[in-house]
């Protein structure tokens, strides 16, 4: 994670700063933060994140960045305990493993009335195409039928 100030406004005697953020994740995901520290606490001006964070990722990201942030304040570490490290999506198995359950979701989602690709998308934090690739992954390893009858 790397922390820097892009610039700051003072004001009536307070000073309000903004800084950069950027986490990088084992498995190639990344989230850039623009945000604000003023008296009146911390605040997100944007995020932009490669895969697009959930929103149970978005509701800890606060979290994520609060030591760092306090740190590149001159205000030391965070006084709340430290939280574990969470992954931008959560892991999901590779290979047939990974096939097999794409195809338990899919279909789990079908017989609920739900829209598969979306439920293979929450499942699996990756974006649309990428949750196509997996349920086309899990046709072609047999364990979802054919798209279409070939005649």
């Amino acid at each position: 994670m790397s922390v820097r100030p892009a610039w700051e406004v003072r004001e009536d005697g307070h000073r309000t700063s903004w800084f950069d953020v950027r986490l990088c994740f084992g498995d190639g995901a990344g989230v850039d933060v623009l945000a604000v520290v003023s008296p009146e606490g911390v605040s997100v001006e944007d995020v932009r994140a490669c895969p697009p964070l959930s929103l149970d990722d978005l509701t800890v990201l606060a979290e994520w960045i609060e030591g760092p942030l306090f740190e590149a304040c001159g205000g030391g570490s965070a006084e709340s305990p430290q939280t574990p490290a969470r992954r931008a999506r959560p892991a999901w198995p590779r290979g047939t493993e990974g096939r097999r359950l794409v195809a338990e979701e899919y279909r789990a989602a079908q017989e609920d009335g739900k829209d598969p690709v979306l439920a293979v998308m929450c499942a699996t934090g990756h974006s649309r195409r990428r949750s196509l690739r997996l349920i086309a992954g899990a046709r072609d390893a047999g364990f979802l039928t054919p798209r279409h009858a070939r005649r």
